[in-house]
């Protein structure tokens, strides 16, 4: 029976990959670098994974798509703009044969920073 590998951090992740899909996994890694500067990067549930006051984003590259999961809250808050993509509760895919929507997954990465931010306040004020 084949295991499947374990990866300790973002770079092994993306190194198994096609060198097509490498790319495009490096262009979502520095979208969410550029975005999220101060969160720190982690592998969770076997993927990439950024953190800041809680998880913000995991990323996932498959035969046919890239997944991207910006938990529930992200995929409810922009409803309006992944129409064109299969998604989910806490899911979107995005095609791997078609351009990457990098100012999308921007603007997701910054509404996570935020939404994660005031959860965090929410937190800090109730044991207080």
């Amino acid at each position: 029976m084949k295991t499947k590998p374990t990866f300790s951090n973002t770079d092994e992740y993306i190194a198994c990959f096609p060198i097509q899909t490498q790319k495009i996994l490096h262009q979502i890694r520095k979208t969410i670098q550029l975005a999220a500067p101060d969160a720190e990067e982690l592998i969770s549930y076997q993927m990439p994974a950024f953190k800041q006051n809680g998880v913000l984003v995991y990323f996932a590259a498959y035969k046919k798509h890239i997944g991207f999961y910006p938990t529930a809250s992200g995929v409810i808050a922009f409803q309006d703009q992944i129409l064109e993509y299969k998604s989910s509760k806490g899911a979107i895919q995005f095609p791997i044969d078609k351009p990457m929507p990098l100012d999308l997954i921007e603007g997701i990465v910054k509404y996570r920073i935020e939404a994660n931010a005031v959860k965090s306040k929410k937190k800090k004020a109730l044991k207080a």
